[in-house]
């Protein structure tokens, strides 16, 4: 191993960078270096932008691939040679943009509008409307799930009503570490431990935390919370059908959970707690049925 090499691969393994991202480091430079007949540090800016042409007229590359070769080449010289130059002098290229192909005008007469969008019903209208969202930076990925749309379902509803631990993970917690149970998808969901410190426990515990502001499930359409009270109405007269009222809802029998599970008699509230009342209390204590 070359004392460059070994300079570029210490780098890399102290930024904790993936293998798969270090044989491509390692491999573009070796490239790099082949391609001018001449060792990596006596090269420069001018070599890095002659390269990369190269790259997209004779080898005909795709930009991302262009992209990841020269930010392997900006880390050897900035971070590995301490080097400085400005970046600007390899810029990376520019991303191809495809823009979504437009509805006919045929396409267009057969939606549907309603209400305050039946003047989208004209294409001209719906092509102005349309005009300012080519404009935005939209950011999509998507991809056909591989269980079908139940098990992506399946996936994100254990995180809308549950914590990032259960308790039945957990094992222990002494000298400050804490040991709890995690499944091992790489070797046939086998059941393993792990015993983190606090510190880092509780760091992995809150990037599932939300930020403020965010929600964990937010209505869309006629469920928005700003056009519900008057989409819903409307959704059940669109259907044949009407909305049921709060008096009939109330006078409506008892729902399974109002119900005792001892007698299963209805139950009613005779008190509600805040969270700091919840938290100063102490369980009550379970007593004998007279």
């Amino acid at each position: 191993m070359t004392r460059l090499r070994k300079m570029m691969l210490e780098e890399l393994e102290r930024r904790n960078y993936s293998e798969a991202t270090t044989r491509c480091y390692l491999r573009t430079v070796e490239d790099f270096s082949r391609r001018f007949k001449c060792s990596p540090d006596g090269l420069g800016p001018e070599h890095i932008r002659e390269y990369q042409a190269e790259l997209f007229k004779k080898r005909k590359l795709s930009p991302g691939t262009v992209t990841q070769r020269l930010a392997a080449l900006r880390f050897f010289y900035i971070k590995t040679l301490k080097k400085t130059w400005s970046i600007a002098e390899t810029p990376y290229p520019k991303k191809a943009f495809h823009l979504p192909s437009i509805l006919s005008r045929e396409e267009v007469a057969r939606l549907n509008f309603h209400g305050d969008l039946t003047l989208l019903a004209k294409p001209k209208t719906f092509a102005a409307w349309l005009r300012p969202l080519f404009r935005k930076d939209w950011v999509v990925y998507s991809k056909r799930p591989f269980g079908g749309p139940e098990h992506v379902l399946r996936y994100l509803g254990r995180y809308t009503h549950r914590v990032a631990i259960s308790n039945h993970r957990l094992v222990s917690f002494a000298d400050g570490k804490v040991t709890f149970r995690w499944r091992d998808s790489a070797h046939s969901n086998e059941q393993k431990l792990m015993t983190p410190s606090l510190d880092e426990f509780l760091r992995r515990f809150l990037l599932h935390l939300l930020p403020e502001g965010f929600v964990r499930i937010r209505n869309f359409g006629f469920l928005a919370n700003r056009k519900r009270a008057i989409a819903l109405p409307l959704s059940f007269q669109l259907l044949g059908g009407a909305p049921q009222t709060e008096q009939e809802a109330s006078t409506a029998g008892p729902s399974d959970l109002w119900s005792c599970p001892k007698c299963g008699g209805p139950m009613m509230a005779v008190e509600r707690l805040t969270a700091s009342e919840i938290q100063l209390r102490s369980p009550p204590l379970v007593t004998a049925a007279a």
